[in-house]
């Protein structure tokens, strides 16, 4: 039984300070399934303390020991699987196949990809008679998403156990119970209380207080950029370091000479996976004006094939989006594609055909777009794609960078040779070359307003790490 009612602070389950909750929504039902506590600056200063205790003797452990306690949570972690599926699907919306493989695969990635980065990793180099030394940061605050709950968590939380840091974690409250459980499988592993926190709570409240904290050393941060403006704010006064991995617009440019149904088909399954919940999400295709026709109908094909509907039944392929707030923002960006003139292929306002309840969007997709158009610009964060036209290739690569945002890039060419020379131009933190999906030992993270810092692999450890320069430390 997820406890739902209290918080994870230094080793137990605790109530909150102020009694206080929430209820978290169905998205496929629209109806209440229970109740979540929320937290208060109150519960952070209790969390803060714990983890600045544990981190004294946590941030002095062995790599050994480390590898070990990363070992019993993918151990542990195992046995849950199903469990994280079944709460990101009740939670977010996700197909439960999707979730149970995807979502919380990605965790189980994260958690693996980090314990053999961390074997081989080397905490100390010399240089000249200098040692440089890399410790822990010190007390880590955390702000996850809803999106891919456990992919987040998980890529912010083992980085910073490997590294020796302690924590707190504040997780999104629409999808809790993935969160929760979270916090049961590191406890079952045997981590050190105090090292692992989690409080529940809403982001001007609890977010606030663990950006403001000056004994919280990082903030490390995944959401939208305006909410990411406002972490970084309240972190300067304090001069905490800040990670931030935020909103994206990705282009996918698909050249002349490309296999158009391949990489068509391929950009619009990508971009309705999660039901288009994805920071790099592919949402801008970019094809030659000549093709246009061609790329709309290959796109109507796919979106045709695409069925919104009970995250449970068999046959769906996308489920509804997370709340009755986000499903708003989406209708009336859909709505403004309209009026700006873009011609609709496929999808368009209101709910899909059949069903009468839950945050479902029709897959919807716009051909004729042009960049200085609403839904080019603003990020949808749900099923829906623009396709643009472009003259050539330069003029291809000036519309892909023609953007706030930098997170992501997609291309598909004649050749990989002729991918990479456009990939090397797009100003992104990550780019796809020919459908190639993420490596997840690869950095992760953004450009311009979708970030900064990185995540994943080697490049995750090391934002959890300082560094310090030793002199005299190799003398004679």
């Amino acid at each position: 039984m997820v406890n739902r009612m209290q918080f994870y602070i230094d080793g137990a389950w605790i109530d909150p300070v102020v009694k206080k909750s929430t209820p978290v929504v169905n998205p496929a039902t629209e109806e209440a399934m229970y109740e979540v506590a929320l937290g208060s600056k109150a519960d952070v200063d209790k969390a803060v303390a714990a983890a600045k205790r544990a981190f004294e003797t946590f941030s002095q452990t062995s790599r050994e020991e480390r590898v070990a306690l990363l070992s019993k949570i993918i151990e542990v972690y195992k046995t849950r699987m199903k469990d994280i599926g079944a709460a990101v699907s009740d939670e977010m919306g996700a197909p439960l196949p999707m979730a149970e493989k995807l979502q919380a695969g990605a965790g189980l990635g994260h958690l693996a990809s980090t314990l053999e980065v961390l074997k081989n990793y080397h905490f100390e180099e010399p240089c000249g008679s200098a040692v440089v030394l890399r410790e822990p940061v010190g007390v880590i605050g955390m702000i996850t998403p809803w999106n891919w709950p456990l992919n987040q968590i998980a890529c912010k939380v083992a980085p910073a156990l490997a590294a020796g840091c302690t924590m707190i974690l504040k997780p999104s409250e629409f999808t809790p119970s993935s969160a929760l459980i979270f916090a049961e499988i590191l406890h079952e592993a045997g981590v050190p209380k105090g090292v692992f926190n989690l409080i529940n709570g809403l982001g001007p409240e609890v977010g606030a207080a663990m950006s403001e904290h000056p004994d919280i050393d990082m903030i490390s941060f995944t959401g939208s950029t305006r909410a990411g403006v406002d972490v970084a704010k309240r972190a300067a006064p304090t001069v905490k370091r800040v990670s931030q991995e935020l909103g994206g617009k990705s282009p996918n440019v698909i050249l002349e000479g490309a296999d158009l149904a391949k990489a068509v088909t391929g950009g619009v399954m990508h971009m309705f996976n999660n039901s288009g919940q994805s920071c790099n999400a592919p949402s801008r295709m970019i094809v030659p004006l000549s093709k246009m026709k061609e790329v709309a109908a290959i796109a109507k094909a796919v979106a045709d094939k695409t069925k919104a509907g009970d995250p449970r039944a068999e046959g769906t392929t996308i489920g509804p989006v997370v709340s009755r707030i986000q499903w708003d923002k989406i209708q009336k960006l859909i709505q403004k594609g309209i009026e700006e003139g873009a011609t609709l292929v496929a999808g368009g306002p209101g709910l899909p055909e059949g069903v009468n309840k839950g945050f479902y969007v029709r897959p919807t997709i716009f051909a004729d777009v042009t960049n200085d158009m609403t839904i080019a610009r603003e990020e949808i964060f749900g099923p829906v794609l623009t396709i643009l036209g472009a003259k050539d290739e330069e003029d291809a690569v000036r519309i892909a960078n023609d953007t706030p945002y930098g997170l992501a890039g997609y291309v598909s060419g004649d050749t990989v040779e002729s991918a990479r020379r456009v990939g090397r131009r797009i100003r992104a933190g990550n780019v796809n070359l020919q459908g190639v999906p993420n490596e997840r030992t690869a950095p992760f993270g953004g450009y311009k307003q979708s970030g900064n810092g990185r995540e994943w692999g080697k490049f995750g450890l090391e934002e959890y790490l300082e560094v310090k320069a030793v002199a005299g430390y190799n003398a004679a």
